[in-house]
């Protein structure tokens, strides 16, 4: 057992959990990621942003960093923040998962709550205004984490794990928000040779790939309309792209919980949910990999709660056993591979 002094020395080195296999040998592994501290992969970028302000001379001891967030890089940054001695000031909106405000709240962090848009859903715009703006009348450093090269850097050593962990990744799927999950570690893996092909996964309703804009309950993922897509999101380092309907992300988010006992958050559920209907697309014995970027314990009262679904029209029961069909359908083309296997080795 390692014995660390600080929260932050147990960010990293996280688990690969084997969801699905397939008769035709390729499996889908979900790389447990928020298994970290503050229960978010976004904590890896946190740490490596106030790293980089500190080393270019952007941060002094004491100082105030103010970033907008939906809640799991705030979370991160506080942590950094409260380490190092730093005050973290959080711009949020109630589209965010309430438990993530109360643990930003938790960890210190001051919460300034702006407006949601008139027709509901995200606050992206505004939050990102009140923030800069206040930045500038504290004199605090403004990371914008969508801009900032600190956030796919912070994935490296994701990158480093995975081909530790696989020798290598065939194909990388994850939600995409900022883009610094996604395309800071596909940049990391294809930097040591890795030929992973990489899918990004946004909310149905979010404009990062041109689609039409329109009110999405998926938190930490995607981008609403007028809100300008930043430098993090490489489209170069893209291969596919799909949306995923709220319905089919939170179904899938709970049929994991429900027949794996695994929770992850809504936007894992959308990133799972693409993974599973085109395994069978890639090339037989593939390794295909999802990021798991959030906990589901901070959607108990959202995602995991039947009432918030069907006030909001996301409940969708025949999207239930379509995930579950899928998982079935899967280890029983594993038993089929078996038994012809078997019965060509004896015959």
């Amino acid at each position: 057992m390692t014995i660390v002094s600080r929260t932050s020395d147990l960010i990293g080195d996280t688990p690969l959990y084997e969801l699905a296999r397939t008769g035709t040998g390729t499996r889908l592994l979900l790389k447990l990621d928020h298994l970290n501290p503050t229960g978010s992969c976004k904590v890896r970028m946190a740490r490596q942003i106030i790293d980089e302000a500190e080393q270019a001379g952007h941060l002094k001891a004491g100082g105030e960093i103010i970033e907008p967030t939906s809640g799991n890089t705030g979370c991160g940054l506080a942590l950094i923040a409260l380490e190092r001695g730093y005050r973290f000031t959080a711009v949020v909106d109630h589209h965010a998962a309430q438990d993530k405000l109360r643990m930003l709240a938790a960890l210190g962090a001051e919460l300034v709550f702006v407006d949601s848009p008139p027709g509901g859903g995200v606050a992206s715009v505004r939050r990102r205004a009140v923030a800069s703006r206040l930045a500038t009348e504290r004199d605090a450093f403004h990371p914008d984490q969508h801009n900032h090269s600190g956030n796919g850097n912070g994935y490296s050593s994701l990158a480093g794990e995975l081909l530790d962990e696989l020798g290598g990744v065939d194909v990388l799927v994850a939600a995409i928000g900022t883009g610094g999950s996604l395309c800071g570690t596909v940049r990391a893996l294809r930097a040591h040779g890795a030929r992973t092909r990489s899918v990004a996964v946004e909310p149905a309703g979010s404009i990062i790939f041109d689609g039409a804009p329109d009110v999405y309950h998926q938190t930490g993922a995607g981008s609403p309309a007028g809100f300008p897509v930043g430098r993090n999101v490489v489209h170069e380092l893209i291969d596919e792209s799909h949306q995923v309907a709220d319905a089919d992300a939170f179904a899938c988010a709970r049929v994991l919980a429900r027949r794996n006992g695994m929770l992850v958050g809504g936007t894992t559920g959308g990133a799972v949910h693409v993974a599973l209907r085109r395994l069978l697309d890639y090339p037989s014995g593939s390794t295909v990999v999802v990021l798991c970027n959030d906990t589901g314990e901070k959607y108990l009262e959202s995602v995991f709660n039947v009432d918030w679904l069907r006030a909001r029209d996301v409940y969708d029961e025949p999207a239930h056993r379509r995930v579950d069909r899928w998982l079935s359908a899967y280890a029983d083309s594993v038993q089929v591979a078996q038994r012809d296997l078997r019965r060509r080795a004896s015959a």
